[in-house]
């Protein structure tokens, strides 16, 4: 099997929206083949540069057309790349789970890894360093505390929780409870409910 055949058969098992590098694909290959393969790959419109160094595949649909590639993809890609992790700021997290019907005007994420600012088309996706103690724990804690940061807790209502409960799968909400360390004290009582005890703080 060719390494063109290799990384297409990678792309057919990935995600539709997913956005690559060429890390993705190196033990597939040296890096200049990965290159040469993908420069062939895009002349061939299997692939698409979304911005420098990062790919996807082309997507349209019916009544929009052209598909983009979505600011969370991207960075997941940009993450996977370079070895950092990231969070959804307070805003953001509080509309994720559907707690807010604020829509950050800004496109940004928190990081344990070096600030900075990444253009892609007209978008500006800004990276943000994050402390190692708010950045620790898994993605469900993280999320969920983002939003009650957002929130203030004095709106962290009876109402609000038992809405985190029954969203959250009940594997993130067992979660929950190994992230308290990482949580102000304040916030323990929630996670506990969220986790599965039976009285909202």
């Amino acid at each position: 099997m060719s390494l063109n055949d290799k990384i297409l058969a990678r792309l057919k098992r990935a995600k539709p929206d997913q956005v690559f590098t060429r890390s993705d694909f190196l033990d597939l290959g040296s890096t200049d083949a990965i290159g040469m393969a993908i420069q062939r790959l895009l002349k061939a419109g299997k692939l698409r540069r979304v911005a420098r160094g990062l790919y996807d595949i082309p997507r349209t649909h019916p009544m929009i057309g052209e598909l983009s590639a979505s600011s969370d993809a991207i960075a997941a890609a940009i993450a996977r790349r370079d070895g950092i992790r990231l969070q959804t700021t307070e805003a953001a997290a509080a509309n994720l789970l559907n707690l807010s019907e604020q829509v950050p005007a800004r496109i940004v994420y928190h990081t344990d890894g070096k600030e900075r600012t990444v253009k892609v088309g007209k978008r500006t996706i800004e990276f943000r360093k994050r402390s190692q103690r708010k950045m620790a724990a898994g993605q469900a804690g993280g999320l969920v505390m983002a939003a009650f940061r957002s929130l203030g807790r004095e709106h962290v209502t009876p109402e609000r929780l038992a809405h985190l409960r029954q969203l959250l799968p009940p594997a993130d909400r067992r979660r929950l409870l190994q992230d308290l360390r990482f949580a102000p004290a304040w916030m323990h009582p929630h996670l506990r409910f969220i986790a599965g005890e039976d009285k909202p703080a």
